[in-house]
């Protein structure tokens, strides 16, 4: 009979495995994590149900921070207690940083980027289909009412037109929260000479601008770019524009969590220790929120009313979830071919249950096929 500390062991092997392989293939963003997390730990291993994974992602929706990072430390908190955090959150992260982090130091070293455009080719067209997948799985708990229907279809428009993530989701949640409640109430490396600024440079500012962005920065990487350069160009002076807008494409181009970005950032400013102080900082908020939210999940959902407000959010979050997928999918399906990618991994995904990690790996394979093929 094996015992529970085997058992323990067994679950914290197997998210290491698992987020290890996702901080090393997940590319695509928030979306696309979120819907190789579901894949993976809903369809394949049965980890979360549906409905939990929904809460979830409604949860950490609600919560400042990188949100498929979130998703991962909170299954690993869910599968083997709080050992679980530590290995999921890292497991995830430290790929994807070290990636960058070498990025880094190639363009420290030649002054460029080094060219995935092949390699990207293949992988967005697998990568929408992917997130398609993880929406017609979750749609089916996230639906519950008309209300719930009606406000999901609301949260699509208004984050369409641009309206704020955060309002979107707080407005639908408190709004299916009220009408829960009414019939209630009727019953009863040192940076180039050009980026010196005239604040001095040191890894303990280093390390709080970036605590200070993981702890209160809602949005994609768009709204991550806002975040620093407001501090790191403008109020600093330790980067130029283009070394940041440089810093964030590394970050949308590699796997595993978009903030990463910091990791890059860290290693131009402050080398490999520069790299560190930013990687931990941004990353360290995260680690805090999620204990926090499995304790409440449980006693929100005990309450008629809040659960209502969580049923809100969650319709909300996976509004949004599509409307990102639509922006990607203009950007990712672009000739015959992507098409033909995207429609053939929709087929093996939801026909086949082949796994994502495969198919991004293969769309990878044919994308940089096909560019050398072309040249």
């Amino acid at each position: 009979m094996t015992s529970r500390g085997g058992d323990r062991r067994g679950s914290l092997r197997q998210l290491a495995a698992l987020f290890l392989r996702l901080g090393i293939t997940a590319f695509g963003g928030p979306a696309a994590h979120i819907g190789m997390m579901q894949d993976e730990v809903v369809r394949r291993r049965g980890w979360l149900s549906d409905a939990e994974f929904l809460d979830l992602l409604g949860a950490t929706s609600l919560i400042p921070g990188p949100s498929s990072t979130e998703m991962a430390i909170y299954i690993g908190r869910q599968r083997a207690g709080w050992a679980g955090i530590l290995v999921a959150g890292a497991c995830f992260i430290l790929p994807a940083a070290l990636i960058v982090a070498i990025i880094a130091w190639a363009y420290v070293r030649f002054g460029s980027l080094p060219q995935v455009v092949g390699l990207l080719y293949g992988v967005k067209p697998v990568v929408i289909a992917v997130v398609v997948q993880a929406l017609l799985s979750l749609r089916r708990v996230a639906l519950k009412t008309r209300i719930v229907m009606a406000m999901g279809l609301a949260a699509l428009v208004a984050s369409f037109l641009g309206l704020n993530v955060v309002i979107v989701l707080l407005g639908t949640g408190l709004i299916v929260a009220l009408g829960a409640w009414l019939p209630r109430q009727c019953r009863s490396v040192k940076p180039p000479a050009a980026l010196f600024g005239a604040v001095p440079f040191g890894l303990a500012p280093l390390f709080l601008v970036f605590l200070k962005v993981g702890a209160v920065l809602f949005g994609s990487g768009y709204v991550l770019l806002a975040f620093l350069r407001a501090d790191l160009v403008q109020r600093y002076g330790w980067l130029s524009e283009s070394h940041l807008l440089d810093a964030i494409a590394v970050g949308q181009v590699t796997p595993g969590p978009v903030f990463t970005t910091a990791t890059f950032i860290g290693y131009l400013l402050g080398g490999p220790a520069g790299a560190a102080a930013a990687t931990v900082g941004i990353f360290l908020p995260s680690f805090l929120y999620v204990p926090a939210i499995a304790l409440l999940l449980p006693r929100i959902r005990r309450s008629a009313v809040a659960g209502a407000f969580l049923d809100g959010v969650n319709v909300s979050a996976l509004a949004l979830m599509a409307m990102v997928t639509w922006q990607l999918a203009r950007a990712a399906i672009v000739d015959a071919p992507t098409a033909a990618i995207a429609i053939g991994s929709a087929v093996l995904l939801l026909a086949f249950r082949v796994n994502s990690t495969w198919l991004i790996l293969g769309g990878g394979a044919i994308g940089l096929v096909t560019r050398l093929l072309a040249r």
